[in-house]
This record gives structure tokens, C-alpha cells and sequence, in this order.
């Protein structure tokens, strides 16, 4: 292990991670994914003690999927399972150049989860380094309620907000009232125009945007994602560009998740900002250049990008 390697897998946080856990259904195979499932798969490979809260049904795939997730080395005691519900599947399919597009089939299992207040607790002691969310799950008044108790449960906690609006799964007052709850948000760099609109700031660019956002919220940071671009990034009154990666891409399904665990573990570890975005970049374009939200990877290997 290089000096380098070594700096990288510092300091172990306690994440938990809440949101849907499905399957996504390839034209060739079903792979496991979810954004807030991707995102706890590629924290643990950084090292992290990762709790993810979600559910699956009382079916094959949702048995497979908790199997699969334990493999990943995730604390899996807080996906519960929902009777009558089936286990969460997204149609994928993905173009030429890679680019995903994604047709979620709901009600799903993930919908209707819930855990008991003796686990929310179990959850709190002690209290999480760091509490992950996204959208799509709020979408359920079960599922946000849930989110909703456990970030009550751990005030000034720090929270991450991974905005990744998709259609038909997001309104702009949940979006509001999530970046609300945020101190630390992500979003790409479409998301941003149409949290402009939502925000009624008037977009010119994205630096702007950052600053105003972050000083309308009291975000501690704030991200945006530019694909082949790279990322920008503002902590504070820091405001850094980081150059993107150029790999052959296999699907860029989970790869903004595997850029938010990097991105989350610089944070974490009190990294320069152009650190925490060069980072964040390597790990979101070596998993894109993978099939599948959660392959196989390591930091060596990120580390060798150029």
C-alpha cells in the first residue's frame, strides 16, 4: 500500500444510508442497484461502517437482494421486508454513448419501509458521522416519514442530499423541503438549472448558483457534476473546478453514486476541496467505465487514472 493509498482510507465514518434498494433490469441481466443501495456498496468499499434503511418484499428477488447486499460487506439488519409488496425493479436501458434511461415500476416494496423506534435508536448510538438521502424515496408519505424520524432522531448530524431528480419522482416543494434538511448536497449540472427555477434564483452559472444556494440553506458544501467535465465544487467560501477523467464507458448507471461515497469520504476526512473533487472523479469514472451501479473496484486503481 502507497503513502498515497494509505492517506486515502484514513478515517472510518458511521454512515447511514436511506433509501430504495431494487433491481435493475438490463436488456442481458438484472443487477442490484438503487441510488441510495449503489451509494452504501461503494461507501463500504471505502471502508466505511455503512447502515442501510430500506425494504425489499417477501419475494426471490428480495431475498436475492438482501443476500447480494450483505456480500457487499453492508449492515443489512435494517431492510426490512413488506408483505404484499413486490421487491423494487427499473427498467434500464442504455445508448450508444452509455447514457442510461430508466422507467421505475411503483409501488415497490422500498415504498413502504419502516423500522421499529428501538432500531432508530440503535441507529443514533452513536449518533452517524454522516446521514445519507435522495429523492425518489421521498416520494412515499411511509418512506419520507421514515427519513423524516430518523434525521429528527440526530440533530446536527451532518446530512447529504443526493438531489438525482428523475421524472414523475420528484415535486418541487419535496425538493425544497429536502434541501432544507441538507447540509451537504450533490446534483448534476441539468438539476442545477431546475433548482434555479424551483429556488427562484436567476441562474448565470455554476458558481453563482453554489453561493447563493449554499448561502440560502446554510449548506456546509454543495456539488455539482459535469460528466466528462469533471465537477465544481464549493465548501465554504472555497469554490474549486476539478477536470473529469476520460474512460472507454460501459454505462454510467451507479457512477454518480460511487462519486458521492468518494466525495463523502474527502468531506469526512477534512480534505482540501480540489482533493475531495479529484477524487470524487476518479471513482465516478472508473465505475463507469464497469457495467453496473455496483461493480467490483478499488482505490489503486482509481488512483491510476489520468
Amino acid at each position: 500500500m502507497t503513502a498515497q493509498d494509505s492517506e486515502v482510507r484514513s478515517k472510518r465514518l458511521k454512515i447511514v444510508s436511506i433509501g430504495e434498494i431494487l433491481w435493475d433490469v438490463f436488456d442481458d441481466a438484472e443487477r442490484l442497484g438503487g441510488a441510495a443501495l449503489n451509494f452504501a456498496v461503494h461507501a463500504a468499499r471505502l471502508n466505511h461502517n455503512v447502515c442501510f434503511v430500506s425494504a425489499v418484499g417477501d419475494d426471490e428477488r428480495g431475498r436475492l437482494a438482501v443476500a447480494k447486499a450483505a456480500e457487499t460487506g453492508l449492515e443489512t439488519r435494517y431492510i426490512g421486508t413488506v408483505s404484499g409488496r413486490s421487491t423494487g425493479i427499473v427498467t434500464v436501458t442504455v445508448d450508444g454513448a452509455g447514457q442510461p434511461s430508466f422507467v421505475i415500476h411503483r409501488p415497490a416494496a422500498y415504498d413502504y419501509a419502516e423500522i421499529s423506534p428501538a432500531a432508530i435508536n440503535e441507529l443514533s448510538s452513536p449518533q452517524p458521522d454522516l446521514i445519507y438521502f435522495g429523492t425518489l424515496f421521498q416520494m412515499n408519505p411511509q418512506a419520507r416519514a421514515l427519513t423524516l424520524s430518523i434525521l429528527d432522531a440526530n440533530p446536527g448530524v451532518r446530512t447529504f442530499y443526493d438531489v438525482n431528480l428523475r421524472r414523475e419522482s420528484y415535486t418541487p416543494d419535496l425538493v425544497r423541503e429536502f434541501l432544507k434538511r441538507a447540509s451537504v448536497v450533490k446534483l448534476n449540472d441539468t438539476e442545477v438549472k431546475a433548482i434555479s427555477q424551483m429556488l427562484a434564483l436567476p441562474f448565470s452559472d455554476i458558481e453563482s448558483f453554489c453561493r447563493k444556494a449554499a448561502a440560502l440553506y446554510g449548506w456546509r458544501a454543495v456539488c455539482v457534476t459535469q460528466g466528462a467535465d469533471g465537477c465544481s465544487l464549493l465548501v465554504g467560501s472555497e469554490f474549486v473546478h476539478s477536470r473529469g477523467y476520460s474512460v472507454q464507458v460501459a454505462d454510467t448507471v451507479g457512477s454518480g453514486d460511487a462519486f458521492a461515497a468518494a466525495f463523502v469520504h474527502g468531506i469526512g476526512n477534512g480534505w482540501e476541496p480540489f482533493k475531495v473533487a479529484d477524487f470524487a472523479n476518479r471513482v465516478g469514472a472508473l465505475v463507469a467505465s464497469r457495467p453496473g451501479g455496483t461493480p467490483q473496484w478499488n482505490v489503486e486503481e482509481a488512483l491510476r487514472l489520468h
